[in-house]
């Protein structure tokens, strides 16, 4: 588990140091806080796990800095002290999520009790909570071995899901997932295989494109020492490591014809030889094969054989566009905001609505990766807590059209929308003049200029 941050506020400096030094003889990090601004400044600017807190406080008492802590920041576990408490503030303080409730004097070996309990809570909430988010949002049964989710709420995925939790429950089916590049293709073939009875054995990626033609046989079916040159030990092959699990296939249409004839044996006769050998090794794997490519056209121009096709789309899955479920990137944007800030240790607090409106209208054709790696990429850019259109690169704000009357339509109610078109309209109404847009909009220039930088709007 990662290092407990402890924050102590408390107005007695005397209090505040000693046990910041007992804290910090523990082997924990501890910072200090005399007021309750100087408190959440420290919380805007750190990762903090556990509060002690103490119950009277200049500025404002300590249950109302409780109340204000659990709201903002629900993971923060808070310890109450006081000299002058009651049996109502301890109720109180309870009921508002302070873990534990201390009256001073107290020994600070009590107080390294309740840290160490409170730890081993955070561990477990940790825990729970990462279990939890690697759960799909539309299928519970996915576990975190999948490493990230299957996220959407849509009829497409939805299928997906309900496909793969289906095909799972077979053994031996071997199955073909369609889909664009960027759609989650091995995240899927992941998850029918931490779904079924294999999960406990290997799941084994494979990028047939990036396979020279002269190591395939030696990648895929092993070598024994000597067999050729640089051959300097045995060596299993893929077939032999996936045993008992998967072995999932990327852009298995890349394969040269001579190699397609040689694994369309393998998965009759479910047996492999090694180069240099004369045994037979019996296989048990499943094999899950992907591609972006249209299999009937490539079967059609004799680049792809129609019986290896056959035998690996026993079961066939598609992943539809991103473009085509578009009501799944309001989910996806939340979900990589907060797994990506988080990941980056960057604290977002706030999102340009306008970014939404953007990317419903944008057509992803790099889909989720692109999605993602856009996401990731304005985190990095955001010199603040809060991300605007100027951090999406290659993202365009939409243009809403108002009706013939010039009013704004009937559907649209966001006030930060609406201001934003009423100042584009000036802008353009005036040849982007700002000193006479602010005189039309019945503001001051600094008042316009202000604006521009808070909607991002390029002039």
């Amino acid at each position: 588990m990662k290092d407990i941050r402890i924050l102590v506020l408390d107005d007695e400096k005397v209090f505040r140091k000693e046990i910041k030094e007992f804290l910090d003889g523990e082997g924990f990090t501890a910072l200090t806080a005399e007021r309750p601004s100087e408190a959440f400044e420290i919380l805007q600017e750190n990762q903090i796990d556990i509060m002690i807190l103490d119950l009277r406080l200049p500025e404002m008492d300590g249950l109302q800095v409780l109340e204000k802590v659990k709201n903002e920041y629900p993971d923060i576990e808070v310890i109450m002290i006081t000299g002058h408490g009651d049996m109502d503030a301890v109720i109180n303080a309870m009921r508002l999520g302070a873990v534990e409730f201390f009256p001073k004097p107290f020994r600070l070996l009590d107080m390294r009790a309740a840290i160490q309990r409170t730890k081993r809570y955070i561990s477990l909430h940790e825990q729970l909570k990462e279990i939890s988010q690697t759960y799909s949002l539309v299928s519970k049964d996915l576990i975190e071995s999948i490493g990230s989710e299957i996220i959407g709420n849509s009829f497409g995925i939805r299928q997906v899901v309900d496909l793969m939790g289906k095909v799972a429950k077979t053994d031996n089916t071997s199955v073909l997932i369609t889909g664009e590049s960027g759609t989650g293709k091995e995240l899927v073939a992941r998850g029918i295989h931490y779904l079924s009875s294999r999960k406990k054995s290997y799941f084994y990626a494979v990028n047939c494109s990036a396979i020279p033609d002269s190591l395939f046989e030696s990648e895929f079916f092993g070598h024994k020492k000597g067999a050729f040159t640089g051959a300097n030990e045995d060596k299993a092959g893929w077939f032999e490591v996936a045993h008992g699990g998967t072995l999932f296939l990327d852009e298995v249409v890349e394969m040269q014809p001579a190699m397609q004839s040689k694994l369309l044996r393998v998965l009759e006769e479910r047996k492999i030889r090694r180069i240099g050998s004369s045994v037979d090794i019996p296989i048990d794997v499943r094999i899950i094969a992907a591609t972006n490519q249209d299999v009937n056209k490539l079967i059609e121009e004799g680049k792809f054989r129609s019986d290896l096709y056959y035998r690996l789309n026993s079961f066939q899955i598609h992943i539809p566009p991103l473009r085509e479920r578009k009501e799944d990137i309001p989910l996806l944007l939340d979900y990589y905001l907060k797994h990506i800030s988080k990941k980056l240790g960057k604290k977002i607090t706030s999102v340009d609505p306008m970014i939404e409106k953007a990317m419903l209208n944008y057509s992803f054709p790099g889909n989720v990766r692109e999605m993602r790696n856009m996401i990731e990429r304005a985190i990095i850019l955001s010199d603040s807590g809060r991300l605007t259109m100027k951090n999406f690169v290659g993202l365009i704000a939409p243009q809403v059209e108002s009706n013939a009357s010039g009013v704004i339509g009937e559907d649209i109610f966001d006030l930060e929308l609406i201001e934003k078109i009423v100042i584009m309209k000036a802008l353009e109404k005036t040849g982007y003049k700002k000193s006479e847009a602010a005189q039309l909009l019945n503001i001051t220039r600094q008042a316009l200029d202000r604006r521009i930088e808070k909607y991002d709007i390029n002039l």
